[in-house]
């Protein structure tokens, strides 16, 4: 080689040097990179290669009735798990055989777990039998991933339904994903109604986390560090309820077949004794997987299982709301209980007759109660006017919501002046309408759990406690029992006022030309109040509202059976075995009738529908 040609080769030696000097600073760089300024990130996505953690799911919260009797128990369930770093996709059509899921459903899981992490199990399919379960064991080795794991579904051990009031929990929604906090994941169950899920984060409990290591093929190879770093999960607390079952299964026993609720309550402190919307459904059906077929058979039918009548729904009361009208009257001194009318069975208003079914003569406001007189109730409203009626009826909660703790609920409908100008027009409407506002008709509405508190108060002579389902939560990490606390407070009316609507009420019930006859108990004094609403689209829906004993009341309830009749023939008798129930620990009455939902006809001109002209008919007596 020349002294030329070793010239022409130096400067390409010199680029080689060059370059493979940038090579080398550059991985140098990188290295200094990665194992200093990156170390932490990185160094934590070793670990995760390298440690698998398994969740484990909390025992559920139990519930308890006031007696102390499990209600919501919780028993084993067998989920199919597939970890994705493991599983080999080629196998997804024959494991959608085993588990009867169609392909595209565990391709669909598998996708959004995977955007999770591919080393923590996505939930495939929930409570598999037993011939299920033994398949996947016997296929191990074809489905490497495919596990399962133990965990929880909801038993219930009473005859009692309650499913409006405990509610159910289900698989949590990519929406609810999105809202809720990094303590969900993909496949968690969730309260979804009622006590299930307003009470959702106590019930819920703590996960825990198994920690195992694995290789890199991401095979287990054991537990990481002995299981010294495992994090135990913790049961959610545990519910005990205000609510009598005993009570809560004969009350839906005795609305079978028939739609409408009870909701019966404690006067001491507003504790849910029992609340019954009927149709309604079983929660076992809800305990697991819930089918798309059962979802859409509840929602489609046209009883309406799903909706719960003893919150949601808004009746006209009928005459029960005649002590709203007699307690106005008496606290705005429009007259005293002494002034009387001679009731002939009518009432005209310019060219307008408002009915009533019965004569009966001569009545004052005692009299009137007890006997339902249409004819009194009438004239008074005439006197007392709408906005002192309307302002009576806000202090008993009627036109608000309770803040009853199942979180789903109708403020009703009370109306004032304002209303009535906004809904027609201050010249739209006349003195006309009032009327069947005094007797619980027209443009008002109320639900069951209101006419319970309006009850309640009745018997407490203005006493109201915020109604309630949950007395108490018994917190396991603590070992503490939480009281949960609620609103009172009084309707301060004058002593004699209250004495006279109470008076009308023990005598509807206790004596002779009363209405609420069949609501009577062996040797305790029951007050109550019956009503016979119309309904415009077929027949009269049947109320009863009461309270017992009549001194010292331990129980109100509240009685609504949709499209019967008569208040007194099929709410009153209802609401007695409760009542009997509940104060003797067991029904003693073997007289009393149950009727079929059936009534005979009427003259056409009582059975109109609702109108603001048209008066309610009212039962009298065992009619």
């Amino acid at each position: 080689m020349t002294l030329q040609d070793d010239i022409q080769i130096y400067p390409k030696r010199r680029l080689l040097y060059i370059v493979i000097g940038l090579v080398f600073m550059l991985f140098i760089g990188r290295l200094y990179q990665l194992q200093l300024i990156y170390r932490e990130e990185y160094g934590k996505k070793s670990e995760e290669n390298s440690i698998r953690t398994i969740p484990k799911e909390p025992v559920r919260g139990y519930m308890y009735d006031r007696t102390g009797r499990l209600v919501v128990d919780n028993r084993p369930a067998f989920t199919v798990t597939i970890m994705p770093f493991e599983f080999d996709k080629r196998n997804i059509e024959y494991l959608s055989t085993l588990l009867a899921l169609e392909p595209g459903f565990i391709r669909d899981r598998l996708k959004k777990g995977e955007a999770y992490s591919r080393f923590a199990p996505v939930k495939i399919k929930r409570d598999i039998d037993f011939r299920t379960l033994s398949a996947i064991e016997e296929n191990r080795d074809k489905l490497p991933g495919v596990d399962y794991q133990i965990e929880y579904k909801r038993s219930y051990t009473t005859k009692a339904n309650a499913s409006h009031i405990l509610g159910y929990a289900k698989e949590i929604s990519e929406n609810q994903l999105r809202t809720m906090s990094d303590e969900y994941a993909q496949g968690d169950v969730i309260g979804s109604s009622g006590l299930e899920a307003q009470y959702e984060k106590v019930l819920r409990g703590r996960k825990g986390a198994e920690f195992s290591t694995v290789n890199v093929r991401g095979q287990v190879i054991g537990s990481f560090d002995n299981g010294k770093n495992d994090i135990p999960s913790m049961a959610g607390s545990d519910l005990h309820l205000s609510m009598d079952f005993g009570v809560q299964a004969l009350a839906e026993s005795l609305m079978a077949g028939r739609s409408g609720s009870v909701v019966a309550i404690d006067p001491a402190d507003g504790g849910i004794i029992a609340m019954v919307s009927k149709p309604d459904y079983d929660l076992d059906l809800f305990s697991g997987v819930i089918s798309p077929e059962l979802w859409r058979s509840l929602n489609g039918d046209p009883t309406h299982p799903l909706y719960n009548r003893a919150t949601l729904s808004r009746f006209p009361p009928g005459s029960t709301f005649k002590m709203i009208l007699a307690l106005a009257a008496l606290e705005n001194h429009v007259v005293t209980a002494a002034w009387r009318v001679t009731c002939g069975g009518s009432f005209r208003l310019g060219n307008k007759v408002f009915h009533d079914l019965h004569v009966h003569g001569s009545v004052n406001m005692v009299e009137a109660i007890q006997k339902s007189c249409n004819v009194y109730f009438y004239q008074l409203m005439l006197k007392v006017g709408l906005d002192n009626w309307s302002e009576m009826g806000r202090q008993f909660g009627f036109g608000q919501l309770t803040g009853i703790d199942i979180n789903e609920e109708n403020p009703g409908l009370l109306p004032s002046t304002e209303f009535m100008n906004r809904r027609y027009g201050p010249r739209g409407w006349t003195r006309g309408f009032l009327p069947s506002l005094g007797i619980g008709q027209g443009e008002l509405g109320v639900t069951p759990l209101q006419m319970a508190i309006y009850a309640m108060m009745l018997a407490n002579e203005g006493r109201y406690h915020q109604p309630h389902t949950v007395r108490t939560s018994m917190d396991k990490e603590r070992n503490a029992v939480d009281t949960l606390r609620y609103r009172s407070r009084t309707a301060n009316l004058a002593k004699n006022s209250w004495t006279v609507v109470r008076e009308g009420m023990r005598r509807a019930v206790m004596e002779s030309g009363g209405t609420g006859g069949l609501a009577r108990v062996k040797e305790i004094e029951v007050a109550g109040k019956t009503g016979t609403a119309q309904n415009p689209h077929g027949k009269d829906h049947a109320w009863f509202i009461g309270f017992a004993p009549f001194d010292r009341p331990r129980i109100a309830i509240a009685v609504l059976v949709e499209n019967v009749g008569y208040g007194g023939s099929y709410a009153a008798p209802i609401a007695g075995q409760c009542i009997e129930l509940y104060l003797y620990g067991r029904l003693i009455r073997n007289d009393r009738p149950t009727p079929q939902p059936k009534i005979a006809s009427q003259p056409e001109e009582i059975r109109a529908p609702a109108s603001p002209v048209h008066a309610s008919r009212e039962e009298v007596g065992q009619q």
